[in-house]
């Protein structure tokens, strides 16, 4: 059986020209060695599995080549490129920095940088990871990278330039690799696939190039994971099957239930992920990301942005025409709050409910900002003035009132602001030691009653009495809310807004449930605590404490007094005597013990 290779190994590019999608690097590399103006000292950075190492070693086998082709490219043929290609070079040295990262070990490559090459006109240093290196491996390696001896070059890689001290960058050359895109990944595969006779569907290559996020070499590796699942058929449902992809089927289904407004489609369809085995981060970031792709898909300018063929483009461009780019930032803000707050959320299945539930909302109402703390915003019922509705015959009363009396004004009673009236000419009947037209009028017959047989009584001085009645109705629901809030009433809302704190305030809940607030008078109560501690704490806290009472309370605000119980504690000095006779009374027995065995007091 034939010692088998990997293709990340197997396909390793050899020369300039087999590099992937580092067409200006590559260039620039191959112009210096024609030009014969190398520097000593390179750094490739970039993100991993891009080709900086690899183009490394294609550099360091290039300038050590005895007959380089005339674009620049390794001859492949020559002592120097057979020795490279079997790794017996002694010319071209590589160092992990990630495992030799010491400064002995940066003395050491100090000391061999003297002696000049074997074969070839170069000696060659390949440090991988070299931000790895400690402080003072680098400070060691300063001078030697500043000046090194005329055959020695150095071609330093690595994935994280920010942790390189500003002195090593300062004396390289810098090359920065970018990420690989899915075309050139897809086109990278397909000809591997021909040369092994790999059967593999468009689409499965895709979905390949999208798991490995720009990454070469995990392209390379999943290819070679779906090969060995699939036999060498490489189908869109294997693939999708074996690497478990949430793949963009499931977001054009989705944007089809959000456009239609369908909540409950789009919950089973979230659930059906979740079945899967895909947590809900994973769906919201994904869908996100296909909501940016149909916002890039809507223009034309910035279809070039879109990243993936032309038949998936198409399909994102028609359904794109169907959502306006308005609709779309609010749901990528939507889909960005949620994976903002996912990690911090309780619960996280709920979290991601409410942003479907809010999404598919967005189709129904436009004017909806996203961001809100539901599907839709309410309006309020309620104005800051409260009106109280007139009947259809006091309406019509009072435009006929209101076309022959100027100094009439709008019919409606406004709680907030009654305006101030004559007296009636008959004193109202006292009842029950309140006016009768203070009384609360039963369910059905309100004081408009009373103001439609009063209009139709006093049609004479109509302005008067509109006014009158206005006093009446807000006198009277004063009069019924402060009046009429009982000890217990108040102990059910302080009760609740105990029970309401959260859990870092638990210290606060304790004390108010252990607590029994009584009312005062109408509009204030009070509470008794043992300690001034306590109580600044509570007067310290009475607002908040007001406002919570208010909304059991029917909007009532009382004012709370706090008042501190001193409990004085009367100390008594006991003798010996007293001590024994006060036990003997709680435990007879110890005086009966004392008798039996003749004891005395010391």
């Amino acid at each position: 059986m034939e010692n088998y290779i990997v293709s990340a190994r197997k396909y390793r590019p050899d020369t300039f020209e087999s590099v992937v999608a580092q067409k200006a690097l590559t260039t620039t590399l191959k112009n210096a060695i024609l030009s014969g103006k190398l520097a000593h000292a390179y750094l490739f950075c970039g993100p991993r599995g891009v080709g900086k190492t690899t183009c490394a070693r294609i550099f360091a086998k290039t300038i050590n080549c005895e007959h380089p082709t005339a674009d620049g490219e390794p001859c492949n043929n020559c002592e120097s490129c057979v020795s490279f290609n079997q790794q017996r070079s002694y010319s071209i040295y590589e160092l992990d920095a990630a495992s030799n990262n010491s400064v002995d070990e940066i003395r050491s490559l100090n000391e061999q940088v003297r002696i000049p090459p074997q074969l070839g006109r170069y000696k060659v240093y390949i440090i991988d990871e070299v931000h790895m290196l400690s402080q003072a491996a680098f400070n060691a390696f300063l001078k030697t990278l500043e000046e090194p001896p005329a055959h020695a070059i150095f071609i330093l890689a690595t994935t994280e330039k920010h942790k390189i001290i500003p002195t090593i960058l300062s004396r390289c050359q810098i090359y920065d690799f970018s990420r690989i895109e899915s075309v050139d990944i897809i086109s990278h595969l397909q000809g591997i696939a021909k040369n092994e006779g790999i059967n593999a569907e468009h689409e499965a290559l895709r979905i390949v190039a999208q798991k490995s996020d720009g990454c070469m070499r995990d392209a390379l590796s999943l290819f070679d994971q779906m090969v060995s699942f699939t036999q060498g058929d490489l189908t869109y449902a294997k693939v999708i099957e074996s690497l478990n992809v949430l793949d963009y089927d499931f977001y054009f289904r989705f944007t089809d239930y959000m456009l239609s407004g369908k909540t409950s489609h789009a919950l089973l369809l979230f659930n059906d992920i979740l079945s899967k085995g895909f947590e809900g981060n994973i769906f919201i970031e994904g869908l996100a990301s296909h909501f940016r792709d149909l916002l890039v898909a809507s223009d034309e300018v910035t279809i070039p942005l879109f990243e993936g063929d032309q038949e998936l483009c198409a399909r994102y461009t028609a359904q794109a025409r169907s959502i306006a780019s308005k609709k779309l930032f609010k749901a990528i803000k939507l889909c960005n709050d949620c994976s903002m707050n996912y990690r911090l959320s309780r619960n996280k299945r709920l979290l991601v409910e409410l942003t479907i539930i809010q999404l598919t909302q967005l189709s129904s109402d436009d004017s909806e900002e996203a961001g809100g703390h539901g599907p839709k915003q309410l309006k309020p019922i309620f104005n800051k003035q409260q009106e109280v509705p007139v009947a259809p015959a006091a309406q019509a009363n009072v435009s006929n009132i209101k076309s022959s009396q100027a100094v009439v004004e709008q019919p409606k009673m406004v709680v907030d602001s009654p305006i101030v009236t004559s007296q009636p000419k008959e004193k109202p009947k006292v009842v029950s030691g309140r006016p009768e037209s203070l009384r609360v009028q039963p369910q059905g017959k309100t004081t408009l009653g009373m103001f439609r047989s009063t209009m139709s009584a006093q049609k004479s001085d109509t302005a008067p009495i509109i006014n009158k009645v206005n006093i009446e109705v807000a006198v009277s629901d004063t009069e019924q809310k402060r009046k009429y809030i009982s000890d217990e009433e108040l102990s059910r809302a302080w009760m609740s807004f105990a029970l309401s704190l959260p859990e870092n305030e638990r210290a606060l809940a304790d004390r108010m449930k252990i607590m029994h607030p009584v009312m005062h008078d109408e509009n204030s109560f009070d509470i008794s605590v043992d300690n001034q501690l306590v109580a600044d704490m509570f007067d310290k806290e009475s607002k908040r404490i007001i406002e919570g009472l208010a909304d059991g309370l029917g909007g009532v605000r009382l004012r709370m007094g706090v008042t501190v119980n001193k409990v004085v504690v009367q100390r008594r000095v006991y003798d010996r005597t007293k001590q024994f006779e006060m036990l003997k009374e709680k435990n007879p027995v110890i005086g009966k013990l004392r008798e039996a065995l003749g004891l005395e007091l010391s």
